[in-house]
């Protein structure tokens, strides 16, 4: 799926800083933990939990945020509506990068089991 480039723009400079609370706050309210969220943002991108707060720390964008990142090859296998677009046909490599970590997010959420969310 084709996104408005300015769509894409906006994402590839937003701050991983600025939407990370969001992502706390998104699995801490369904019961999920800090931990299990960074062992989901671990398995996308290699990240462990030291480099996850140095990105925090220097507000990173997206863009440089994926440019970081060593993406785990089972990634292709995350699928779904997110923000309304089918993750899958996401035309804009990095949109659909930030996009895959938007739906394991909310898998996290919804209360899917880590296995499962893992694609292993």
């Amino acid at each position: 799926m084709n996104r408005p480039g300015n769509t894409d723009q906006r994402i590839a400079s937003m701050t991983f800083a600025s939407v990370y609370p969001h992502y706390v706050a998104k699995v801490e309210k369904k019961g999920r933990t800090k931990k299990e969220l960074h062992e989901v943002i671990r398995w996308l991108t290699g990240f462990d939990d030291q480099t996850i707060q140095k990105l925090i720390d220097e507000k990173v964008n997206f863009e440089t945020f994926f440019a970081k990142a060593r993406l785990n090859p089972n990634a292709r296998l995350i699928t779904g509506v997110i923000c309304g677009y089918r993750v899958e046909k996401i035309k804009n490599p990095l949109t659909q990068k930030v996009r895959y970590l938007d739906k394991l997010v909310d898998e996290l959420a919804k209360g899917k089991p880590l296995e499962k969310i893992l694609r292993n």
